[in-house]
């Protein structure tokens, strides 16, 4: 534990642990207030860099490991929020009790804490995915722990950004949408006004982004507006037909990132547990290994499958709760624990490449196909939805935080271990915040006509009836599995067919910006001595990438600020 010194420190978890109760009760009233959760993770870091000097000399690796104990209940608030209430719309709040939603989520924040442990090398590491929004939080840390030009660059954007968003969004001065009175039917067309996500295609690239654009370009345009046209279909088919098949194809990546990256590693793990949790989590690419042994002795190899035995053994306990203490039955609970994987993979991917988590989607996919084969109780269903969101909520937010520990040269272990303290906490937090409303307000608050829109756990109520169109979803499951076998960015596209076409749009302008400075740059570095070409492109990516992360953590900063006040002026109200 010698390397864990210096990073993980009660300090730093003091104040990650006050940050993170507070973050959570923001995040869960965001959630079903707006009907959107911004990543908390920017703030989170300027925040826990800020208290760590105040308190005395700190390093990037302690504020690192802090940020990521006050970040990791937010997206725990979310897979609740996103799920859970859909079981209020319908009438079965007085079935709910304030345990069993506490059980939903401490059952999500297990998975996922074992699932980020064991897709940790390969995505970091093997696969090298972008994760822009870890990549903006060590950003944000370098540049705020030593000022200079790198810091103005990075503030200034952020402070643009959060002024923009401020006025968007606080006052209402500026609106969310530009273009969005263009009629299409069943299309939501426009320019999202966000610094975010245009951010995100800056930072993701062109050729991934193109092919996130394609896919709202046959969703939107060829299915539904084209279809409709041809008469194949009515808007409200053609809309269940792309939403079907944007989760299929989804699915269907999360399949083959098992089969093709997973499962070969779990074999290897019967063997020899070279794919354990242990090994996982070690520094740089290294085996961890007990103190003073080397890595391929006794101790180490009874350290690895020790590790292995407990995760299996928190796993197990996973899979007895849903089935004891949530009434799922046997099957069922097996089913979701696998399926939590796959999602977890599919999430871990999709924050790496885009940095979206779809996490209320997976958990839908993981509802509808227990629904489709077992005799299982509305509620139950929605206590499925919830353990798969939250599952792949603290997935994508710890992925983000291993890039960040990554580029930092943090100890993912550290990080793993603030990551258990904030989700536990955020879990019971974001419990209490829930249970507060439900009591405060009452069940009928609930709903697009309601004090709380909570919109994505309005589109669960309304999908437990079923998936829209089984033909879609099953062809979408089979190309996004081949694609994904092939090498294509299948994710990518899946996303592009699901999301709302405003906010594809909007990310393929940033890509857009992302080719223009590129070809702005390279024709000025054209004028310049050959000595100083290499130089001046490093400068020049590095200013483009703190410039779009100061982007995107001024609205995440901003977003985390207006929900704070959302929380007083409500609770107050």
């Amino acid at each position: 534990m010698q390397a864990l010194k210096g990073q993980l420190t009660l300090r730093g978890v003091a104040i990650g642990c006050v940050g993170c109760a507070i973050i959570t009760a923001a995040s869960a009233y965001t959630a079903l207030k707006m009907g959107a959760l911004p990543w908390p993770i920017i703030f989170a870091a300027i925040i826990s860099l800020f208290f760590l000097k105040a308190l005395g000399r700190t390093n990037l690796n302690e504020a690192n490991v802090t940020h990521t104990v006050m970040s990791a209940g937010a997206m725990v608030a979310g897979g609740l929020a996103f799920t859970i209430p859909g079981a209020w719309m319908l009438g079965h709040a007085a079935e709910i009790d304030w345990w069993q939603m506490l059980a939903v989520a401490l059952a999500g924040v297990v998975l996922g804490l074992v699932c980020t442990a064991l897709l940790r090398r390969h995505f970091i590491e093997d696969a090298e995915l972008e994760y822009p929004i870890g990549q903006a939080a060590a950003q944000t840390l370098v540049a705020g722990d030593s000022g200079g030009s790198t810091g103005k660059k990075l503030f200034g954007a952020m402070g643009l950004a959060g002024l923009f968003t401020a006025l968007r969004d606080g006052l209402g001065a500026i609106p969310a949408l530009l273009f969005g009175n263009v009629a299409l039917p069943g299309v939501a067309f426009g320019v999202y006004l966000s610094p975010m996500l245009l951010a995100v295609g800056f930072l993701v690239g062109t050729g991934a982004v193109a092919v996130w654009f394609a896919g709202a370009l046959i969703g939107n345009f060829g299915i539904i507006v084209g279809g409709t046209a041809a008469g194949l279909w009515d808007t409200a088919g053609a809309q269940g037909i792309v939403s079907s098949l944007g989760m299929g194809v989804m699915m269907g990546c999360g399949v083959g990132v098992i089969a093709k990256n997973i499962l070969p590693k779990a074999v290897s793990l019967l063997k020899d547990t070279r794919g354990s949790v242990a090994v996982n989590l070690g520094n740089a690419g290294s085996p961890a290994s007990v103190a003073g042994e080397a890595p391929g002795s006794p101790a180490t190899r009874r350290q690895r499958r020790l590790t292995a035995g407990l995760a299996a053994l928190a796993v197990a306990a996973v899979a007895l709760l849903l089935c004891f203490a949530l009434g799922l039955g046997a099957l069922p609970s097996v089913v979701v624990v696998l399926l939590a994987f796959v999602t977890c993979a599919m999430s871990a991917q999709s924050v790496g490449q885009t940095g979206i988590d779809p996490m209320e989607i997976f958990g839908l996919i993981v509802l509808l196909v227990v629904a489709a084969f077992a005799d299982v109780a509305q509620v139950q269903l929605f206590f499925v939805a919830g353990v798969v969101a939250v599952a792949c909520g603290l997935a994508g937010d710890v992925m983000n935080d291993f890039k960040a520990g990554h580029v930092l040269g943090t100890d993912p272990r550290a990080q793993w271990i603030g990551q258990a303290v904030g989700g536990v906490l955020g879990a019971v937090v974001a419990v209490a915040v829930m249970a507060v409303l439900l009591a405060a307000y009452g069940p009928d608050a609930f709903g697009l006509q309601g004090t709380f829109v909570a919109a994505q756990a309005s589109v669960v109520a309304t999908m437990v009836a079923g998936i829209p169109s089984v033909p879609a979803f099953l062809a979408g499951l089979a190309v996004g599995f081949a694609l994904y076998l092939l090498g294509a960015p299948a994710m990518m596209l899946g996303l592009g067919i699901y999301l709302p076409f405003y906010m594809s749009l909007t990310a393929f302008l940033g890509a857009m910006a992302k080719m223009a400075y590129d070809a702005v740059c390279t024709r000025r570095r054209a004028l310049l001595p050959p000595d100083e070409v290499a130089a001046k492109r490093k400068a020049q990516e590095e200013t483009g990438l703190v410039v779009a992360s100061g982007l995107l953590g001024g609205e995440s900063v901003v977003g985390v600020v207006i929900a704070l006040a959302a929380v007083v002026a409500g609770l107050g109200a």
